[in-house]
C-alpha cells in the first residue's frame, strides 16, 4: 500500500495522486506540487489514504508544501495576467492572419510557460506567431491544439437540457460515447437530437447505459418467437423501461401487450429486428 493524496489543478479537471510525506493535508486545502511542468499549484480532493501500489504511477511526485498567501496572491497575478495575455494573442493571430480561434491560455505557476489553447479544421503553421509572442512575453510558449469538446469544457455553456454542460461542470475526464448506445436506449438517430452544443454525441448518453445493457440481457429483441399464455407470436415492439413486449399471436394475428415476465422466449430475434423462423415440431 501507498499513502497518497489526490490534487486537482482545475475547479473541474482530473485528479492527480501525489505523496504527501509527513504531512497530513485535508480535502480543501492548497497545495504546492512538483509536476512535469516544475512546480503547480492545486487544491486537495482526497486526504492522506493508503491506495493499492498498482492504482499509482511510478514515480509518485511529491506535495513540495502547503500553499502560503503569497502563492495565493502569484496565482491571483496570474489570472490576471491571463486575461491580457489573452487579447495579445488575438491581435497576433489577426496580424498573422491564420485561421484559428484562440479558447484559453494558462500561465504556469512559476511563469516558467504560457500556453495558448486553440481550435482549427486542420493544421495551423505557427511557428511565427510562437516566435513573435516569445518576443513579447520572454518566456516559453506552447501552443496547443485542442478538440471541440475540450473547447466545450473550457468554455461552458448551458447544454439542450437547459443544464449547465456535464464537461464543464463536474465531470473530470470525457468517457467514451457511441452511437450504439442511442440505438440500445432507443433515441432518434437524427444528429441534431443526440448531439451536444459541440456538435459531438452527448455525454449523458453513458449514464444509464449499464442499465440499458442489462435490462437488454433479459428481454427478447424485436422478433423474437415467444410462447405466451394466448400462444405464440413474434415480438413486434419493445419497451425496456416498463418490461412490456408487444407480441402478435400468430393462430389469432392478433396484437397484444405482456410483461416480459409472462413470455418463455423460444428464439430471440436478429439484430435488426428480423422475426425469427418458426420449425414445425416433428410429429
Amino acid at each position: 500500500m501507498t499513502t497518497v493524496c489526490g490534487v486537482r489543478f482545475k475547479d473541474v479537471g482530473k485528479v492527480y495522486y501525489f505523496d504527501p510525506g509527513e504531512a497530513a493535508f485535508a480535502v480543501g486545502d492548497h497545495v504546492i506540487v512538483e509536476t512535469t511542468r516544475g512546480l503547480e499549484y492545486g487544491e486537495v480532493l482526497l486526504a492522506n489514504t493508503e491506495v493499492e501500489d498498482s492504482e499509482v504511477v511510478s514515480p509518485l511526485k511529491k506535495v513540495v508544501r502547503a500553499a502560503t498567501e503569497k502563492d495565493e496572491k502569484i496565482v491571483a497575478e496570474n489570472r490576471e495576467r491571463e486575461k491580457s495575455a489573452f487579447f495579445i494573442c488575438l491581435e497576433k493571430i489577426a496580424a498573422h492572419k491564420l485561421e484559428m480561434k484562440l479558447v484559453d491560455v494558462e500561465y504556469t505557476f512559476e511563469r516558467s510557460k504560457i500556453l495558448f489553447y486553440f481550435t482549427a479544421d486542420g493544421r495551423v503553421d505557427f511557428r511565427d506567431l510562437v516566435k513573435d509572442l516569445a518576443s513579447v512575453f520572454r518566456t516559453r510558449i506552447e501552443l496547443r491544439q485542442i478538440g471541440v469538446r475540450d473547447e466545450a469544457k473550457m468554455l461552458g455553456g448551458l447544454g439542450i437540457c437547459g443544464r449547465p454542460f456535464c464537461c464543464s461542470s463536474y465531470m473530470d475526464e470525457f468517457r467514451p460515447v457511441s452511437i450504439k448506445m442511442a440505438k440500445e436506449q432507443g433515441l432518434s438517430l437524427n444528429p441534431t437530437k443526440i448531439s451536444g452544443t459541440c456538435g459531438r454525441l452527448m455525454c449523458c448518453l453513458k449514464y444509464e447505459q449499464e442499465a440499458y445493457e442489462s435490462l437488454l440481457s433479459t428481454t427478447p429483441r424485436q422478433g423474437a418467437l415467444v410462447d405466451t399464455k394466448q400462444g405464440r407470436g413474434y415480438v413486434t415492439a419493445v419497451n425496456l423501461l416498463r418490461g412490456i413486449l408487444t407480441v402478435r399471436l400468430i393462430d389469432e394475428d392478433t396484437v397484444v401487450d405482456f410483461p416480459k415476465e409472462e413470455v418463455v422466449l423460444l428464439r430471440d430475434g436478429g439484430k435488426k429486428g428480423t422475426p425469427a423462423v418458426l420449425e414445425e415440431e416433428p410429429q
